[in-house]
């Protein structure tokens, strides 16, 4: 059986997630947390970061952009990082954008204060890392914005890792209740899309303890 370590506060994680569902894998999930030393998580990989991947003939993967060209690379089929070296080059570049600026500036900001920290530590959040967070978002929804409003997806054409990357950072924030959509409705048409595909329906269902969804963290039609 192929058998992902994640857990659901970790972006990178919900990324792999989402490309697995996308590419029709099946998959058991063990979920880990990223904060308490675990023997079985050094022993697949020497970082002890989430997620990891072993696939059903042993291969094991570790890093969420070395997991995805695996996949993509293995089993071909949907491409989610593109046919061409120029749109590989695009979606890896958008993909990077989400992965670490959106990570860096925003969800760390607030989910990592909002989530993160309450689980980990039972701390109360940051007003300033919110406040920072909260202003953060703005530049990256008017991006969004940007790119829809010249492309079917993020990177192009077609739904590639840029937007699997973009959604799995949103989806953190969403889940608190910080994501200012009704000012970015193009922003909001899309991820009102990726919110919709079966491969978010996991995403979706994700619970944590003492830290509840948004109203409209499950609502198709929020």
């Amino acid at each position: 059986m192929r058998i992902l370590y994640h857990h659901p506060l970790v972006a990178s994680a919900r990324k792999v997630r989402l490309a697995l569902h996308e590419k029709r894998l099946a998959f058991e999930e063990r979920s880990i947390e990223p904060w308490r030393p675990n023997e079985e998580l050094l022993g697949l990989t020497p970082t002890g970061e989430l997620p990891v991947l072993a696939d059903e003939d042993g291969t094991v993967v570790s890093d969420h952009g070395a997991i995805v060209e695996y996949l993509d690379e293995v089993y071909a089929e949907p491409s989610l990082i593109g046919r061409t070296p120029i749109e590989r080059a695009e979606a890896r570049r958008l993909a990077a954008w989400f992965d670490d600026k959106f990570h860096r500036e925003v969800t760390l900001h607030i989910a990592g204060e909002k989530l993160t920290a309450r689980v980990s530590a039972n701390a109360a959040p940051d007003s300033r890392a919110l406040r920072a967070g909260r202003e953060n978002i703005h530049t990256h929804l008017q991006y969004i914005t940007w790119l829809k409003e010249r492309r079917g997806w993020l990177a192009g054409d077609q739904l590639s890792i840029a937007d699997l990357s973009a959604a799995a950072n949103l989806s953190l924030v969403d889940y608190s209740g910080d994501v200012p959509w009704d000012q970015y409705p193009e922003a909001k048409e899309w991820y009102v899309r990726m919110k919709s595909r079966p491969s978010f329906r996991a995403l979706l269902r994700d619970t944590i303890p003492g830290a509840p969804p948004a109203p409209i963290y499950t609502d198709l039609d929020f």
